[in-house]
């Protein structure tokens, strides 16, 4: 599971919301964390961001224990 699906379901986010807060297709936040795409490094700082990370946003991106 990516950091970013962990945070994303400790905060009680769908897909949507998050997509919504972030500015980024719900879709396209499915397929980020599928791993079906790379998104640009822009998209990944509007993600930590919504999602209030301080760390370094790449860090989202990291595969972590369910």
């Amino acid at each position: 599971m990516l950091r970013l699906t962990k945070l994303r379901e400790e905060k009680g986010l769908n897909k949507t919301r998050l997509g919504q807060l972030a500015s980024v297709h719900p879709a396209y936040v499915g397929q980020i964390e599928s791993g079906r795409v790379v998104p640009y490094p822009r998209t990944v700082k509007r993600l930590a961001k919504a999602l209030g990370w301080k760390g370094d946003p790449e860090e989202l991106l990291e595969e972590v224990g369910e």
